[in-house]
């Protein structure tokens, strides 16, 4: 963690009341901007918040998936916590989502990611990581279009899971969504990273694709 960091939930104190998707605001309970740490060299991004991360404001906490990605961050060494913790204590990790507002009934639009994706654009900035972990099919299409060269419909989260791809200064490592993975998903994607990538300098240059 960051010497001068005071919090790990939204740290970089983004608007919490944003109203930019009419659809979003009608229905949420609360805006689920980032956590962890802002020094991270890894950063996970998933789709959008899942009724449990919405519950507790935290991403990828408050249910069995969130569950799993937490057992897989202990597992890595970044967090400190039980995987059932509701505010993780996370070191060298940052958590956040492709948009920060839960629909009841469906998935985010391509409008709303693309709404919400400033925030998302912010974090990376001001983070500036070594490893993105796309997690699911959405994320690893996003970023994959922002940060590699291939287009986004080349790749398949079931195909590119627990493997690394190279990107334009940084490297991705896409993970099935916790939702959708078994427990040698889990396995394969924690001795990928330990292996694969802890073993190695994943440190590089880093920039970015324009559009």
């Amino acid at each position: 963690m960051d010497a001068n960091q005071r919090q790990f939930r939204n740290p970089f104190s983004m608007d919490a009341e944003c109203t930019n998707c009419d659809a979003l605001c009608e229905v949420r309970e609360q805006v689920v901007h980032g956590y962890g740490d802002v020094g991270a060299e890894f950063l996970f991004v998933g789709e959008s918040p899942s009724a449990g991360a919405e519950r507790t404001g935290v991403p990828f906490t408050g249910d069995d998936a969130g569950k799993r990605v937490q057992r897989i961050l202990g597992e890595l060494g970044f967090s400190r916590s039980d995987p059932d913790a509701e505010e993780p204590d996370l070191q060298n990790v940052y958590l956040t989502y492709l948009t920060r507002c839960r629909h009841p009934e469906r998935g985010p639009t391509e409008n709303e990611i693309t709404t919400c994706e400033p925030f998302l654009n912010a974090e990376i900035r001001m983070i500036n990581p070594h490893i993105i972990v796309p997690v699911g099919q959405a994320a690893l299409e996003a970023l994959a279009f922002d940060y590699t060269t291939r287009s986004r419909d080349s790749f398949d989260i079931d195909a590119e899971h627990a493997t690394t791809i190279r990107g334009r200064g940084f490297e991705l490592v896409p993970m099935k969504a916790p939702t959708r993975q078994t427990d040698a998903d889990t396995e394969a994607f924690v001795t990928h990273v330990i292996e694969e990538v802890f073993d190695r300098d994943y440190r590089q240059t880093k920039g970015r694709r324009s559009r």
